[in-house]
């Protein structure tokens, strides 16, 4: 069984994805730790992330990247964002996440485009959203849990960039899959999101 769950940054879809993974039995990718391995890489090259050969350049990170913590920053984050607007880095990213989709007993993952490009076939679409007020407020609040400096306004700044981006881009833009279920968290708890979401699957399979 393959589950795909999209959506935008802060909509909490990582952590249904983690908690479906572990729910089910499944291994998980967040596709999203490859992309910002690129821009991290980019920034460790000395590169350009608008320019499409150092982005291209920089796919070629080592898999010890993926453990960097340097990945979950904010700055990294929006380095991400602007090298998946490459269509040359999300092909290069592409057969890494589509074998990891169609290894034998399944997999859940999750990032923008799983269930409309790497596994349109997946047996369960979820999108996942909330406001962008919502987004910006989660991500502020693990900010400052965790001792960094953060703006909220400067954060929901970021996250309407971040959105633009990934939905205006002409190669895999952010949008709802064919077939999914849509998720809105901005008023459901962290246990009702993942609730909302094993039930969606368990009707998928029923």
């Amino acid at each position: 069984m393959i589950i795909a769950v999209d959506g935008p940054t802060a909509s909490g879809k990582g952590t249904i994805a983690k908690a479906l993974a572990a729910h089910f039995g499944l291994p998980h990718l967040d596709t999203g730790l490859l992309y910002r391995a690129v821009g991290r890489q980019v920034a460790l090259n000395g590169g350009d992330p608008d320019s499409p050969e150092d982005a291209l350049k920089a796919t070629d990170f080592p898999d010890a990247m993926l453990d960097d913590p340097e990945l979950r920053n904010e700055a990294t984050g929006a380095l991400a964002s602007r090298v998946s607007i490459h269509p040359d880095v999300r092909k290069a990213l592409f057969e890494r996440q589509r074998a990891f989709a169609t290894q034998p007993g399944g997999a859940v993952l999750d990032g923008r485009d799983i269930g409309t490009v790497i596994a349109p076939e997946a047996e369960v679409k979820l999108y996942v959203t909330a406001t962008t007020e919502v987004r910006a407020r989660r991500r502020y609040d693990e900010m400052v849990a965790s001792g960094r400096e953060a703006s909220l306004p400067a954060m929901i700044t970021d996250l309407e960039a971040r959105d633009a981006r990934d939905s205006g881009r002409k190669d895999a833009p952010l949008t709802v899959a064919e077939g999914a279920l849509v998720i809105d968290t901005t008023a459901l708890g962290r246990d009702e999101a993942i609730a909302t979401a094993v039930e969606a699957v368990e009707a998928a399979n029923s």
